[in-house]
């Protein structure tokens, strides 16, 4: 009827939280009551504007327990490396078996390698010779010192927490663990001489799954290119870093490729004239819109072929031994590139050691230094130690 007044409508507005740049479609609820004292507003200024449950923020609880189980997991590597029974020389010796590796042979003032290696690195013989496929998983939560834990943990709050509340815990949980697996199968398969730690791989992921997420529901964006922009240059300068000698960029770049194909699949959003017809009025729309536009759908279907196909593929090659620097001649300049002021060597550690009363003398095999020490009945693991310290 003409004098029937309109029903009413879904509005949209942009979410006005600092830091926002997403625009939120809103649930019209029931009309506001006006104050006595106030005159009466026009009827379509009656709208009280409700948060829709495909678009509510939810409480982020599980990254900040990843934290605490970093946190933990790093405080048990500590005790097991009982730095003053295996070391000669300790850092914070005051600390006891909390103690610090030397910094000579941990710069990140942390445990020593066979610590890691026992708390579940990743090494790649132990996963192909000894079947030892867990460590894909365990060296995601080890870390190899203070500043190691420090800078990773912070980028972890930093970003996950605002993924999980846009998210919520299930979608950015696996997320965070399917990419730190993906970070530790590509790392495995180009790093096999050295162990590998650390939630890096994790953390990309979900910076690829930040990227996905911007493409696959772009409309819903207000400042398009600037949150682009912005995200571009912090991944850039993030896998900038991993160049650097001692850092490995294969578990960033296998972790983010992982997170990208993976956001198409899990941080998909519905349209919102989806929205806009679900929760209207009966009569708001007589035109029936799919829950995804058509280019989501394509990018959902091919992102998830790729992931399953590249994860397969990459179990299979490690289980099978394949190192991919055969294949690949230039592929290590992308975890490391040497420079005047640093080497890239990754050849495994070794010393040869020969006691004589209470004197220990050690001869790097890397690079031929040698050194004496006084040291009566000296622990493997105390070699080993000062093993690394001679050869860095």
């Amino acid at each position: 009827m003409a004098g029937d007044p309109p029903p009413p409508e879904i509005q949209i507005r942009v979410n006005s939280r600092k830091g926002g740049n997403m625009i939120h479609p809103v649930e019209v609820d029931s009309p506001v009551k006006p104050s006595p004292a106030a005159p009466t507003p026009p009827a379509h200024n009656q709208i009280a504007f409700t948060e829709i449950k495909h678009f509510k923020k939810c409480a982020a609880w599980l990254i900040p327990c990843f934290v605490v189980a970093n946190v933990v997991m790093f405080i048990i590597t500590m005790y097991v490396n009982d730095c003053p029974k295996n070391s000669l020389s300790c850092v914070a010796r005051g600390l006891g078996r909390f103690s610090f590796q030397p910094l000579r042979e941990n710069p990140l003032l942390g445990p020593s390698s066979s610590a890691l290696e026992k708390m579940g690195a990743l090494d790649v013989s132990k996963v192909v010779d000894k079947h030892q496929g867990w460590r894909l998983i365990s060296c995601i939560w080890l870390h190899g010192g203070v500043f190691h834990l420090l800078a990773n943990m912070l980028s972890l709050l930093f970003i996950g927490i605002r993924l999980e509340q846009e998210f919520g815990f299930v979608r950015i949980g696996l997320l965070y663990l399917i990419s730190g697996f993906g970070g530790s199968l590509l790392s495995a398969l180009f790093i096999q001489s050295n162990i590998s730690v650390g939630a890096s791989g994790a953390l990309f992921g979900l910076l690829g799954g930040m990227l996905s997420e911007l493409i696959t529901n772009w409309t819903i964006y207000a400042n398009k290119v600037a949150t682009l922009l912005t995200l571009v240059v912090i991944i850039v300068i993030n896998l900038a870093v991993g160049i650097l000698p001692h850092v490995d960029n294969f578990a960033h770049l296998g972790g983010f490729a992982s997170g990208f194909l993976l956001g198409f699949v899990f941080l998909i959003r519905p349209q919102f004239g989806w929205v806009s017809q679900r929760y209207g009025s009966p009569g708001h729309s007589s035109t029936s819109r799919p829950k995804f536009k058509m280019y989501q759908c394509i990018l959902w279907v091919i992102s998830l072929i790729l992931l399953i196909a590249g994860l397969i593929t990459g179990l299979v090659l490690l289980l099978r031994g394949v190192d991919l620097n055969d294949h690949c001649s230039w592929c290590h300049y992308m975890s490391c590139v040497p420079t005047s002021r640093w080497t890239c060597n990754t050849k495994p550690i070794s010393c040869m050691s020969e006691q004589t009363g209470n004197q220990l003398s050690l001869t790097c095999s890397n690079n031929g230094k040698t050194n004496t020490y006084m040291s009566l009945n000296a622990t493997a693991s105390q070699i080993q130690g000062l093993c690394s310290q001679l050869c860095r």
